[in-house]
């Protein structure tokens, strides 16, 4: 099994089904963040693999340790994204940018 990330009590949770677990807890700062940001990669492909509700609440769970291990404050984020969708729009209507040409040449 590759070595990855997993709720807190996935542990625990394995002994009390009779099995050991096999573990550690990251070893430095920088391993964390790297196996957090792999988390979310792995749970955004599973959401792409099965769009629902479950996958969307782990999205969330690991958005949430993203903001807590970077110091940040949820209602700080959705107010900057506020911010922005004002001055540049959301991501509803589906544009795709091919390209930008310079028309003053």
């Amino acid at each position: 099994m590759k070595k990855k990330l997993v709720r807190d009590k996935i542990c625990s949770l394995i002994k009390m089904s009779g099995k050991r677990p096999l573990y550690y807890i990251a070893e430095t700062e920088e391993e964390y963040d790297r196996m957090l940001l792999d988390k979310m990669i792995e749970e955004l492909e599973e959401f792409r693999e099965n769009p629902c509700i479950e996958e969307a609440a782990d999205i969330y769970e690991v958005w949430s340790a993203i903001l807590k291990r970077w110091d940040m404050v949820p209602l700080d984020v959705i107010s900057y994204a506020n911010k922005k969708k004002k001055d540049k729009g959301g991501f509803f209507d589906g544009y795709i940018l091919t390209g930008v040409k310079d028309e003053s040449r």
